[in-house]
């Protein structure tokens, strides 16, 4: 009986959790929309883009969405850290993939680093969103420009999505 009553239980009121991760290379503003993301659909207050410094390891923020929980793991995108991403690989149902769009001298190493990642097995089919973030300075290039210049093939039998975004202004 209570079994019965546990299972009925935890059928009502659990939430099915989702573990999205936010990659990039360094200084693209992945824990910034992180902080937005936070400030926007949660009750804590995510912190002031002033007070954001790079990411050393990860930063996790939590969501929750009807009967939903998305787990955000924000990695450091450093060249030294770029090595550890693989190991929450696995536990991901989807990525989110951050680029600055105003800084087109690194681009090639944001392709290069998106590359690796969606080559690795365990990212097989999960859903991308790549955001060409920083939209709020003149100097940013549309997604549609940063998508033609990612050029990337072998995205045809993934569920994608290029996005225009500013992290700093929601």
């Amino acid at each position: 009986m209570f079994s019965l009553l546990y299972g009925l239980w935890k059928h009502l009121y659990s939430k099915t959790e989702f573990h999205v991760l936010i990659l990039g290379i360094d200084k693209a503003g992945k824990t910034t929309l992180l902080e937005k993301l936070k400030s926007t659909y949660s009750n804590s207050e995510g912190l002031p883009p002033d007070r954001i410094v790079p990411t050393v390891g990860l930063n996790i923020g939590r969501i929750e969405a009807s009967n939903n929980k998305l787990v955000f793991w924000d990695l450091g995108g450093q060249p030294g850290l770029r090595s550890i991403w693989e190991k929450y690989y696995e536990e991901a149902h989807a990525v989110i993939y951050v680029i600055d769009a105003a800084c087109p001298s690194r681009f090639e190493d944001a392709k290069s680093a998106l590359e690796k990642a969606l080559r690795h097995e365990d990212l097989q089919g999960a859903p991308l969103l790549i955001l060409a973030n920083k939209q709020d300075l003149s100097d940013s290039v549309s997604a549609e420009e940063l998508a033609r210049y990612l050029d990337l093939k072998k995205l045809d039998e993934r569920v994608y999505m290029f996005e225009a975004v500013s992290a700093y202004d929601g």
